[in-house]
């Protein structure tokens, strides 16, 4: 008795078909995976972005402190002028320079702070 070639071909063609559909399944898992890369990347780029608008936020909060301390600032100066007028009436301008306070210049470093704070960072 002779076999049926029949039952070989359905099962080859069956083959066939469930290769393909394996090989559309691993294009769209490689697809699938390429998106969540992309996707993730995407999370990474926002989150340094919030940390920017973070960063900023809070040097914006300093710097409306800082700006909040002008008047005070300039009210003592002013407080500091009315004193010295009124040492200069009084005494001789060489001895107010020696005694007055707020006269003493104090050199800051800058330079040496910007690379310590590069360095740093």
């Amino acid at each position: 008795m002779r076999q049926s070639v029949a039952p070989n071909r359905i099962s080859q063609a069956a083959s066939a078909a469930a290769v393909n559909r394996l090989l559309e399944k691993k294009k769209e898992y490689e697809a699938v995976a390429a998106l969540e890369r992309a996707s993730a990347l995407f999370v990474k780029r926002i989150e340094g972005l919030a940390d920017d608008c973070e960063i900023m936020a809070d040097a914006g909060q300093v710097h409306g402190e800082v700006l909040e301390q002008w008047p005070n600032m300039f009210r003592i100066l002013d407080l500091f002028l009315a004193n010295r007028q009124q040492y200069a009436a009084h005494e001789d301008i060489s001895e107010i320079s020696e005694s007055a306070p707020g006269e003493r210049l104090v050199r800051v470093p800058l330079d040496e702070l910007q690379s310590d704070m590069t360095k740093s960072s």
